[in-house]
């Protein structure tokens, strides 16, 4: 009677243990970026601000698109905010980029807009994030810029340090297309 006693046993602590689920490992889910501002002050105090929300993700309503006009031959600095205003309070995800910065990175991909956009930060290897820039215009003109999040890009991939997303690989977490005036 013990020995049956015993095996019962046995065989329930090991059922119990043997039912039980492990809990599943959810690697860095992805961002909701619902959110983006772009700001850049001149030397001179003049602030320009290039903003995109978009709070119900793809279709649905329209996202608000704004882009104010830069002055020509000018240099600004310029600083990215990315936020999640799908919670309450709205989510800083710039912090997440930051704190994630091995994997992320920035890309500004002017076109036709007499603008160039150079990184003032980077992740522990060297490597840039984009979150600092400093962005220079040329003469008047008029064009377009995307702006660009890659999550997990190859950051050691020719040209990916120097802001070419071209073989940067990775996924995309945001990208924004914005009308440039210079004048």
């Amino acid at each position: 009677m013990k020995k049956l006693f015993g095996l019962l046993l046995t065989i329930t602590v090991l059922g119990v243990f043997s039912c039980q689920k492990e809990e599943p490992v959810i690697e860095n889910e992805e961002e909701v970026i619902t959110t983006l501002t772009y700001t850049l002050v001149s030397s001179t105090g003049q602030t320009a601000v290039f903003y995109f929300q978009d709070l119900d993700g793809d279709g649905g309503n329209a996202p608000t698109m704004t882009a104010d006009t830069l002055m020509a031959n000018t240099t600004y600095t310029g600083q990215i905010v990315l936020l999640n205003e799908t919670e309450t309070p709205a989510e800083n995800i710039s912090d997440e980029v930051l704190d994630e910065a091995l994997d992320h990175q920035f890309f500004f991909a002017p076109t036709d807009s007499n603008v160039t956009v150079a990184y003032n930060d980077s992740d522990s290897l060297g490597n840039p994030i984009g979150l600092q820039t400093t962005l220079s215009t040329g003469a008047a003109g008029h064009g377009m810029m995307s702006v660009i999040l890659r999550h997990e890009p190859n950051k050691s991939a020719a040209n990916v340090s120097n802001g070419v997303i071209d073989n940067a690989g990775g996924e995309t977490d945001i990208e924004v297309n914005f009308h440039v005036h210079v004048q």
